[in-house]
Order: C-alpha cells, then structure tokens, then sequence
C-alpha cells in the first residue's frame, strides 16, 4: 500500500471536507475507495471507522467550538447511535451487508429529493421529529453506519433537516455524536476481527487527510447559508444513493434481466 498513501491521504482530505461541511460521506467515500483496492466489506469498514474515530473526534470539537451544536439533539441521538453501531459490526462480520444496502440508498434518495424540495421553497421555521422520534432514528443511523462502511451523516442529517432542523445544527449536533458512536463501532470491529496492524498506512493515510480538513470543514459550515447548505446536502446525498442504488447486484440482475427480454 506505500504507493496509495498519499492517494488515501487526499482520499481523507476531501472525504472530510465534504463530511465536515454537510455532515456526511467521510466513512461512505473512503469505504468506495479502499472496496475498489480489493479489501472485504468488513476490513475496509473496520479501517474508515478506525480512521473515522481521530476524524470524526477533531471534527466534532470544530463543530462544538464553532457553536454548531444543539446540546439537546447531541444527547438524543448518542446512546441509541452507540446501540445501533455496535449490533451492526456484528450483523456485518456474519452476514453480507451489500443486500440491505440498496434498501437504505432508496430512503436516502427520496430524503435527498425532499431536502432539494424544501431548499428552492419558502423555508419555514417549525420542527418536527422524525416519525417515532430521535432513538429510533439514531439507533438505525448507528446500525446502516457499520454495516455500509458509512451512512451515519447521510442517514441522520438528512432526517433532521427533512423534519426542519436548521442544517447547521443538525450537522453539527450530528458530526460531535458520531465521534463517539465510530469509537465504540471500532472497539468493537477490534474485538471481533482481531489486530488491524496489517492496515496501519490505510488507517493512517486517512486519519492524515481528514485530520487536516476537519478544522476547516467546521469552519466553512458556518459560514455557509441555510439554503445553500440544504441544496448541497440534498445534491450529495440523492448523487451517492443513485450511485448505491446503480452498483448494487439487485440492479445489475434487474438491468440483465432486461435486456434480455428487450433481446
């Protein structure tokens, strides 16, 4: 891997300047990047989520420094996030995880039309919860978050700001939690898939890169407009559920499928 460092190392830079600032896709890029270089769902998770643990800790301190957090929204979302990322490192080391990932980019794409919806409209100030209220959603973040390599901010951000969170908070809030649900998913993936020392330059190359970008992300989702910031997450988050959606094997069997019958 020592040619791909300093690849890893802008993979990490822009995951989490993208992360940073819209609250999402540092674990889910980083993921695409190291399955392409041949490792297994499992390993390549468990690497991000290490990576993902320093990453997601200096960020979220950006984001609480910056006055970015809703102290309230944290403290809901925390312990059922933890919960939910702990039983999927589980699920994903016995079973095959990219089954149920398509299921999850086709909630996404529609939270990601909705969101575009909402930022070309007259925003309007009333919050509402998500439908059975903020465990559930953070326990499901937790859980598609190990399992896919990633999906805690695609998930629970876009939920928040479909339900009237002010983006800001909503990322914020969201990027301080995950700090410490990735710490316990990555104790766990320790746990269960023994010493991930053969890895240390993927791991590091990323920490490298999302280290130095966290900082700045924080700040740029500051000074980002409201609207501004519900287009880019609603472009982002329908881009890579179209993506999740067109590469997973379902598809490519219905595709095949077709153009037989079209034959």
């Amino acid at each position: 891997m020592d040619q791909n460092i300093l690849l890893l190392i802008a993979v990490g830079f822009l995951a989490q300047m993208i992360d940073g600032a819209l609250g999402m896709a540092y674990k889910v890029s980083s993921a695409t990047v190291l399955l392409s270089l041949g490792l297994s769902p499992a390993v390549a998770s468990a690497a991000v989520h290490v990576a993902g643990t320093f990453t997601s800790g200096v960020s979220g301190f950006s984001h609480f420094k910056f006055g970015n957090v809703d102290k309230k929204l944290f403290f809901r979302l925390l312990v059922p996030g933890i919960l939910g990322g702990i039983l999927g490192v589980y699920v994903l080391t016995e079973t095959d995880a990219r089954i149920i990932r398509p299921f999850v980019a086709a909630y996404l794409l529609v939270m990601g039309l909705v969101i575009l919806g909402k930022a070309f409209r007259k925003m309007a100030p009333k919050i509402t919860e998500p439908r059975g209220g903020l465990i559930p959603l953070g326990f499901f973040g937790g859980f598609m978050d190990a399992i896919g390599g990633g999906g805690w901010g695609p998930i629970v951000t876009s939920t928040l700001v479909v339900g009237g969170r002010h983006p800001r908070f909503a990322v914020g809030s969201v990027n301080l939690a995950e700090f410490f649900v990735t710490f316990f998913q990555s104790v766990t993936f320790i746990l269960t898939l023994g010493n991930l020392a053969d890895y240390w330059q993927i791991i590091a190359g990323l920490l490298i890169g999302g280290v130095i970008a966290a900082p700045l992300a924080a700040y740029v989702c500051k000074k980002i407009p409201a609207r501004t910031l519900m287009i880019l997450v609603g472009l982002l988050i329908t881009l890579l559920s179209l993506r999740t959606i067109y590469l997973a094997p379902q598809t490519r069997a219905w595709i095949e499928a077709l153009l037989v019958r079209v034959r």
